[in-house]
């Protein structure tokens, strides 16, 4: 079914929306109109809205208010600004120009943490950061791709396409690989250590764009777990794919099927955070929404188109998916950023997983659980995990024993990761629910401490954020600004134990409410 709103116009943007469950009116709220030129790319964190343009700045807002940020505009770039990018805290903000560097932001303050620069001094088209901000990969117009180390912000790996330039990049939800589009029309899987795992030509002209939808479909007969993957490109088409992640065995690509409708070039595409929508952004006459088909391996469910908007007067270049929200940015050659709502009662399964205010841990559905477990890299215990009938509730309690002897882990590694993890998932999810006394926050990353330390300056800070603070060369402290006499981190077990029975207090306290 196609539900269109508006007239159509020649220089104004085709949007394809899909849904599965329900029809998810939008709403245009807001427009921003600060930039100079074209705008390039936009994206979101939790809490910001960051833009990029030909006119060389990123502009950053706040979603309270969508009011600009007083460090706003960043300026460094010496040409255009291609692509910009927050990391998953949304801490850190990375932007890629014709420049040949990518820069990395401190979005508490606006300020350079490092200025990377491509190799070959390619103008870098693309940036991404991995979903756990270990790597941030950059992509040039030359066909060159650098995984950069977020830890040391030095290169990691680097490697190339065989045609065309960089265009487009998308991350596998664990981190283990990411995919790359290049002008020549190819998609190319790499791994983390940039082993090329699969090469084929997806769009005749070239790729503008991909995607890869962060929640998990099981083919519902051999427990297979895949992630459907979205690519556009300048044949007017927009495919989706179902990629299956089997670790050491690398990746599996099935072609599932086209959606058609568009008659010019497809710029931008993206999945929203429950992966029940995908937006397509073409050089053409409208916003418009589809309703995909979750069923793997049934290609002949292409999707229903739930609307068309028509709102800018130029070419669309960019659309994104707010992570926490139901928002959608817009971009445009008319120098224009729109903000759209939906309306829709249905909770975003991807904050299910990042934010666990919105959905109680101890009510998630098995389906949650296996999201969960794919945002964490565990994707390969998604089957079992079903097969045990482990729902929120029973994650939560699991223990050594019951890892052991009723899910029958043998791995010692595997065992303590999950119970890593799920300790992790505690502690957030108190930090939502409660205010956390400030004494137990590191001062460097605002969050819950875990293994908290003290360094020269006397203040105690998360062992990790503090080894980065030093490593990044910095020899003054975070909190006085003066000068470390002595770079030693000694551990605050006092502090540590503080934190424990005040955690512990919290889970009894919410599990008796």
């Amino acid at each position: 079914m196609i539900y269109e709103i508006g007239e159509t116009n020649c220089f104004n943007l085709f949007f394809r929306f899909f849904s599965l469950k329900v029809d998810k009116m939008a709403t245009l709220i807001h427009t921003l109109a600060d930039h100079s030129d074209d705008v390039n790319c936009c994206a979101f964190s939790p809490l910001l809205l960051a833009t990029c343009s030909l006119d060389k700045t990123v502009r950053i807002y706040s979603l309270n208010d969508f009011t600009e940020l007083s460090y706003s505009p960043l300026k460094g770039h010496t040409y255009a600004v291609h692509c910009c990018c927050f990391s998953p805290s949304g801490h850190i903000l990375a932007s890629c120009s014709t420049d040949g560097t990518t820069m990395v932001w401190d979005t508490r303050d606006g300020q350079v943490l490092a200025v990377l620069g491509q190799p070959s001094g390619s103008p870098v088209r693309v940036c991404r950061f991995s979903p756990e901000s270990t790597y941030l990969v950059s992509g040039a117009a030359d066909g060159s791709v650098v995984l950069w180390n977020m830890q040391s912000l030095k290169m990691y790996r680097s490697g190339s396409v065989k045609d065309g330039s960089l265009v487009a990049c998308a991350f596998s939800p664990n981190g283990n690989c990411f995919v790359t589009g290049s002008s020549w029309g190819d998609i190319t899987i790499w791994d983390d250590t940039m082993r090329c795992l699969y090469n084929e030509k997806a769009h005749d002209l070239g790729v503008t764009c991909c995607d890869i939808s962060s929640q998990p479909i099981s083919d519902g007969e051999h427990g297979s777990i895949y992630f459907q993957m979205a690519s556009c490109g300048q044949d007017n088409k927009v495919k989706v794919w179902l990629i299956l992640f089997a670790g050491s065995l690398g990746v599996e690509l099935r072609y599932k099927c086209t959606l058609s409708g568009h008659s010019a070039p497809v710029l931008a595409c993206a999945f929203s955070c429950d992966g029940q929508m995908l937006v397509s952004g073409a050089l053409q006459d409208s916003i418009i929404q589809w309703t995909p088909c979750f069923f793997v391996l049934r290609v002949e469910n292409t999707g229903n188109i739930l609307h068309t908007l028509s709102q800018h007067t130029r070419y669309v270049t960019t659309c994104v998916f707010a992570p926490c929200t139901a928002l959608l940015a817009t971009g445009s050659m008319d120098k224009t950023v729109n903000i759209w709502q939906f309306d829709s009662k249905q909770p975003c399964a991807g904050n299910t997983v990042e934010n666990e205010s919105e959905v109680a841990v101890q009510n998630w559905s098995e389906d949650d659980v296996s999201a969960w477990l794919c945002a964490q890299g565990l994707t390969d215990l998604v089957g079992l995990f079903k097969r045990n009938n482990i729902d929120g509730k029973e994650l939560l309690h699991l223990t050594k024993e019951s890892l052991t002897n009723e899910l029958k882990i043998e791995s010692l590694g595997l065992r303590s990761k999950i119970l890593q993890k799920t300790e992790e998932l505690k502690m957030k999810m108190v930090s939502v629910s409660v205010a956390i006394p400030d004494e137990f926050l590191c001062p460097i990353t605002r969050e819950l401490m875990k293994e908290p330390v003290i360094a020269a300056d006397g203040y105690s800070y998360e062992k990790e954020a503090m080894e980065n603070w030093i490593s990044n060369k910095r020899r003054s402290s975070p909190m006085t600004n003066l000068p470390l006499h002595s770079l030693m981190l000694t551990p605050n077990r006092t502090l540590k134990m503080a934190i424990s029975r005040w955690l512990e207090t919290q889970q009894k306290y919410g599990e008796t409410t």
